[in-house]
Formats: C-alpha cells, structure tokens, sequence
C-alpha cells in the first residue's frame, strides 16, 4: 500500500505561476530575478497557510537553476531542481527557529555561511518562524544579516510580524502576503478534485473555501477530511456541514423571517431544534449577529460587493435585507453582542439566549408607533376609529395669499384634549419640574399667525406634519410636550413602572425639534435605554398627532450640584468611609469590594 501523502503537500506549487492568490508577491520576485535585484535578506510574512514557505522554495530554487525561463522561472529539469526536489541540495538550508532559537544555533548558522557554495551560485538559507529567535540569537544576527557574503542570501518566514526587532526588518526586503480570497481558493480545489477523479458540488467547495478564513493549507485539510469522510468519492454540501459542524445558513434566514414576522413560537421551536443537533448556543448566537451584519451589508449596494459570498446567496440576503429596517438590525447586532459576552457568566446560557431571541422578537413594536385604524362615513370623511374621532384629510401646501382660519372653539378643545391629573412629584428627592399645564394652555395656534409668522422669518418656529389635522401644518411648544410628557411619566406610575417614571420625571428642555432630558451621571444614561426612548418618542408622536419632522430626544449630563437622585456603590462607599474611617482599613486588610 502507497502511503498517503496529503494534498497540501501532494500539490504544493514547484513555480510562481503555480502560487495561488499571491500574484503581487511572485511578480516582484521574477522581475528581481530576471533584472539581478536580489536583495541579500528577505522578510516573508503573513497568516498561516498563504504560501510564505512555499514561495522562498521556489525563490531558492529558481535563483539556483542552471536553465532559468524567460519570465523568471525554474525549468525543473537540471541537476539543481532536481537535487531541491528530493531535498538533497547542499546549497539551500532549512532552519526551524521555533526548535533552532538559540545563540549557539545562530552561530553555528553564521560558520556556515562562510563557506561558499559547491555548486550552483548562492547559498539560500530558509528561517521559518523567525520570531521564536531569542532577543540574544537576533542581535548575533544582526551583522551577518547586514553585510552577508555576495553568494548568500537570506529569506526569513513568520505569521507574527510585530514580534521582530525593528533592526532586522530594516536589514530586510519586506513582503506582506495577504489572506487568499475564497473564490481563488474554490478553483483550486476544484482542480485538485478534477485530477483526483473526485466529484464536488460547487456549495461544497465554496463551503470548505469561506471556512478556511484565507488559508489554503486549512483548505486543502478540510478538503481531505471530506473525502475521507465520503464513500463515494463525492463532495456534497449536506455532508460537508455535518462533518465540519457547521450550522447551515438557511437556519438564519428561517429564524430572521420568524423574527421580522414576531412570531416567538416559531422563534423557540426553530432554537430547540438547533440545540438538539448539538449545536452550542455561544457559536448560534455569533453567527446570527454575522447573519445581521451581513444583511446590514446587503441593503447597500456598495457594501454588498464586500461579502465573502457567492452572487446566489448575496441575492438572498438582499431580499430579506429590504424587508428589514436598520434599526432593526442594529439593534439586534446588539442584543447579540452582549449575550455573547454575558453567556460564559450566566447561571442558565440557554435561558439568556431565548431571552435575547424574545428581544429582538419584538424589537419592531419598538420602533414602528402604533396607530388608530382610519374608517371612513357616508359622507366620505375619514376618521380614526377611536373615542374621540376627528377627521382625517390630506396635508396640501396652501398659498401664502390666502387667509387661513381654524376653529379654536371651547368645544373643539374640550373634544380634542382629554385633561389628565397630575399628581405633584416634589416629594422626589432632586428632582424640580413644573407642574403639568391646564387644558386651557394647549398651546392651539390659528394657522393665519403661523402663515404670518413664516413670512417675517424674524422667529423661529418648529412645524410638524400632522395626519390628523384640517390645515395640514401644527405647531409645537415646550407646554405642548411638558404636558403629554407628564401624562406619559403618570402612565407609568399607574402602571407601577417606577424605574422609568422616575427616569422621566425630570427637568426637559425643548431646542427646535429636539428634547433635552437632563441625568445627574452616566449610569442614568444607561438606563434610559434606547428602547426606552424609542418608547417615549412613538408615544409622544402618537398623541400630539405630529408625523412630518420626527420629535429627537437627547440625554445630558447635567451641570453637577450638590442634590443626587441615584447613588452608586462608589458613592455610598465613599460616604460611609467619611464617616467611619475603620471601614476602609477592613476593606483593606479583608480585601472586601462594595461591588456586588
């Protein structure tokens, strides 16, 4: 029985053409060997995999041939490509420095080189993984790596760039190598499927390929894997995923569509039917926040050419990405980021992901306001089907020459506003707002003073959009949002929702279509989330009618006072230090924390 020999090294490349993905590197190197170039040490560096090793063979072995081409090749016929080929060259050595890294091994080297060749005209010395050298064997380098005899040259191979000392890359011919593109190495592998009579679904390779991350060598074992795996000398798609454990991206697209539809049960079954195939939840969730990302990239055509893909998957997921919004998946990027950072210090993993799934579950309730569904009467009018209808027309712009006139009418306010008691909340330590305005002050402006007003152009004044309204434009003011703000705050603490009542009682402030909400620290920011905002935003929307400019809310730090509403750990700590000092010797000695 022959002995197996591997495809990485079975079909390893004996020229440059041969390469795979590195055409700026091989070019250089036949320019420089058919013009005399040759540097007297060169730095080879990379990832793994991507041919470093591989092209300072042939660089030794092409400047060594007796019969060189004339585009810089080796001819592979005469007695110093064959001697290299059975590995019995005396002018081209191979030094491992992950196992060769001491001074004595340097030195030893150094005595070699003063011998010049037997044949051939240099002599090629190959240092693989050149950063395991100790700091001590590199500067016993340094002076024979300057100034080497004329016969030797030098190629030094490493994946970690950044741990050579900065005096021997300046002794050095630099070339980075980069990761070899998917596509490139699909080809290959096809090729090598094509010579070893072995048939390979094109989804198969394209798998092997994305999965190998840029290396081909990683490639070439996922490729020999699979075959061994298969009876038939077949590659396909289906076995390729089960035996590299892959979970298959329809599952995604499955889950998003559940998602996109808030279809939480279906959401639930599809995650216990990964979780039975073994899969671990960790890997599930990062390859639905990459499922996200990638969509995030397919709404952009510009974008969409960056993915790793090919154009039959690409047009997938540009389908599902016009269905989704970007705040939808950027706020499921997210959700996801942070279950994979809590999941290895949760209690129960699997409860963590079913909750963050739940989410983003609901994530476009969020961000898409509820509204009133439109009937329509005999007479033709629209309204909102609610307690109190008003009718519904189309905004159209009305000429500046013609008055305008609204009915401000005791009984189309009484009609319209829906007066709400607010409780007085001076009780909340640090906390002064004004109390909510009297239905009387609804802040009603006739449309002739607005027509007016924009004419002068001497005051500012913010109009939105209204869906609700006869004449198309309304404005707004800061007695207009303090009043459904209050009512909102209020709603809440019915509702027994004191966390965000209270983050919402709080002074606001309104500069142009934005609101200022003011927090004494950085911790209120956070939990005034967006969701939370989202929330108060589409509820502020909804019932002061305003559709056309979006009404903003910004969270600010205010300027520091003396009053505090919340008390972190640090705080209380440093307060009980300041009056009982034998609190921080025990904290001390004991090696407490006042975290928990």
């Amino acid at each position: 029985m022959e002995n197996f020999v591997v495809s990485a090294r079975k079909y390893r490349p004996t020229q440059f053409d041969s390469v795979v993905g590195q055409s700026h590197i091989t070019t250089t190197l036949k320019n420089a060997i058919k013009s005399n170039h040759l540097a007297q040490a060169f730095l080879f560096c990379g990832p793994r995999g991507v041919g470093k090793t591989t092209c300072a063979r042939i660089l030794a072995k092409t400047i060594n041939c007796e019969n060189q081409s004339a585009d810089g090749e080796a001819c592979g016929t005469c007695h110093s490509c064959q001697s290299f080929q059975e590995n019995t060259s005396l002018t081209i050595h191979e030094l491992d420095a992950a196992s060769n890294n001491s001074v004595d091994d340097i030195r030893s080297l150094i005595d070699q080189v003063r011998y010049p060749p037997q044949s051939g005209r240099y002599k090629v010395y190959i240092i693989d993984e050149v950063h395991m050298l100790s700091a001590q064997a590199f500067n016993a380098f340094l002076k024979t790596l300057e100034e080497p005899p004329s016969y030797a040259i030098f190629i030094l191979a490493t994946t970690e760039k950044h741990k050579i000392l900065p005096t021997i890359l300046s002794r050095c011919q630099i070339f980075d190598f980069n990761r070899i593109k998917w596509q490139d190495m699909a080809r290959h592998l096809a090729n090598i499927a094509e010579k070893e009579n072995i048939t390979a679904e094109p989804a198969a390779l394209e798998l092997i390929s994305i999965k190998a991350d840029g290396g081909l060598r990683d490639a070439l074992s996922m490729f020999d894997l699979n075959v061994t795996f298969s009876t038939d000398n077949t590659l396909r798609h289906k076995a390729v995923l089960e035996n590299l454990h892959i979970l298959d991206s329809d599952y995604y697209f499955t889950l998003t569509d559940h998602l996109l539809q808030q279809n939480h049960t279906e959401v639930l079954l599809l995650i216990e039917e990964i979780m039975r195939k073994g899969f671990d939840g960790l890997q599930f969730v990062s390859g639905l926040m990459e499922h996200m990302r990638l969509l995030l990239y397919a709404k952009d055509p510009k974008t969409l050419v960056l993915m790793e893909m090919s154009e039959e998957n690409k047009a997938k997921f540009k389908k599902q990405a016009e269905l989704s919004t970007t705040s939808f998946l950027l706020s499921a990027m997210n959700i996801c980021a942070q279950c994979e950072t809590q999941y290895k210090s949760a209690k129960n993993p699997r409860l963590l992901v079913d909750l963050s799934l739940l989410k983003i579950n609901y994530l476009n309730s969020v961000f898409q306001p509820k509204q009133a569904p439109v009937v329509e009467d005999g007479a033709g009018k629209k309204y909102e089907a609610s307690a109190n209808p008003s009718p519904l027309v189309e905004s159209t712009p009305t000429p500046s020459s013609e008055p305008i006139q609204r009915e401000t009418s005791e009984s189309y306010v009484k009609e319209n506003v829906i007066p709400t008691q607010v409780e007085p909340v001076s009780k909340m330590r640090g906390i002064e707002i004004a109390p909510r305005p009297s239905v009387q002050s609804t802040g009603l402006r006739s449309a002739k003073k607005l027509v007016e007003t924009k004419q002068s152009e001497q005051k500012e004044t913010t109009l939105l959009t209204s869906g609700t309204s006869s004449e198309g434009n309304k404005p707004f003011e800061l007695e207009d949002i303090s009043r459904e703000w209050m009512r909102i705050a209020n709603a809440y603490k019915a509702n027994h929702d004191i966390n965000k009542f209270v983050m919402m009682n709080r002074p606001i402030e309104l500069v142009g279509t934005v609101l200022h909400l003011k927090v004494e620290n950085e911790l209120q920011i956070q939990q005034f989330n967006e969701s939370i905002r989202m929330e108060v935003l589409n509820q502020l929307r909804t019932s002061l009618q305003h559709f056309g400019i979006d009404i903003q809310l910004d969270i600010l730090i205010q300027e520091k006072s003396d009053k505090k509403v919340l008390y972190t750990q640090s705080d209380k700590y440093e307060f009980l230090a300041e009056k009982h000092p034998i609190l921080a010797e025990m904290k001390q000695r004991m090696g407490l924390d006042y975290e928990f």
